[in-house]
Formats: C-alpha cells, sequence, structure tokens
C-alpha cells in the first residue's frame, strides 16, 4: 500500500511529541515493511527540519533526517500540483494543496495526517497516525 505521510507526522516523531509520538512511530516504521510504501514531499522534509532544528538543535536535527531519508520515498511535487492546488476552488491552503496533489499523483492510497480536517476536499481516504494504524495495520 502507497501512503504519504504530512509533516505533522514527522515532526511527531523527530520532536517526541506526545500523545502522537507513539502512532506517528509505529507508522514510520512501517518503511521498513515490503507491505508499505511510506511517501512524503520535499516540502514535509523542509517542514519538518525547521520544526527540528527548532527542538533539536541544527545537528541532531540533521542527523534525523539523514535517516527519515533513507527510509521515506519521495513524492514530486510539480509546477502542474502547485498550479492546481492555487486555482482550486475547494483548497484554502496551498500547501496542503501540494501535498494532496503529490499523494494523488503519486499513487497513495491514503494520507496520514494529525491534521484531518485540512484535507477536506481529498477524494483520497485521509487519516490519522492511530486511525491508519487501526484500519491498515493492526
Amino acid at each position: 500500500m502507497k501512503a504519504f505521510v504530512d509533516a505533522n507526522v514527522i515532526i511527531a516523531v523527530l520532536n517526541k511529541e506526545y500523545p502522537v509520538f507513539t502512532h506517528a512511530a509505529k507508522v514510520l516504521s512501517l518503511a521498513d515493511s515490503r507491505k508499505f510504501h511510506l511517501y512524503t514531499t520535499p516540502l514535509c522534509f523542509a517542514i519538518a527540519f525547521y520544526f527540528s532544528c527548532k527542538k533539536n538543535g541544527a545537528v541532531v536535527a540533521q542527523e534525523k533526517m539523514k535517516i527519515l531519508a533513507t527510509k521515506l520515498k519521495i513524492a514530486e511535487i510539480k509546477p502542474l500540483d502547485v498550479w492546481n492546488a492555487a486555482n482550486n476552488k475547494k483548497i484554502d491552503d496551498l500547501e496542503d494543496g501540494m501535498q494532496f496533489y503529490a499523494a494523488k499523483n503519486t499513487g497513495c492510497a491514503v494520507i496520514i495526517t494529525e491534521n484531518v480536517s485540512d484535507f477536506y476536499f481529498s477524494d483520497i481516504e485521509v487519516l490519522s497516525a492511530e486511525d491508519f494504524l487501526v484500519k491498515h495495520v493492526i
């Protein structure tokens, strides 16, 4: 199964943000499974790095990002994705729109985010880390 991991799930793991950390860490650990292909975008990496730097410092954040970069697959944000997100009247948040189109173009069946309501416009299933684990893993 292809699944898109939003920045807030990655941040929860990098910064050990409870109570989300436990479920988010289990989701990211699925990157080692042959049954799951976890995708994110360079934009999510940048957002996660920024917040990890603020909490852990640049050196620690960089080391954590190196590990994640070997585990997660990268979904491309294409120029058309930016255009579509900017011109879709259903989408209020450009960043969420770009993540959605990247996930869709990669063939992801689900978007995993802790801000499920941000993707109200999605025709792809949107679940929290905990709900994803309950529905697709456990």
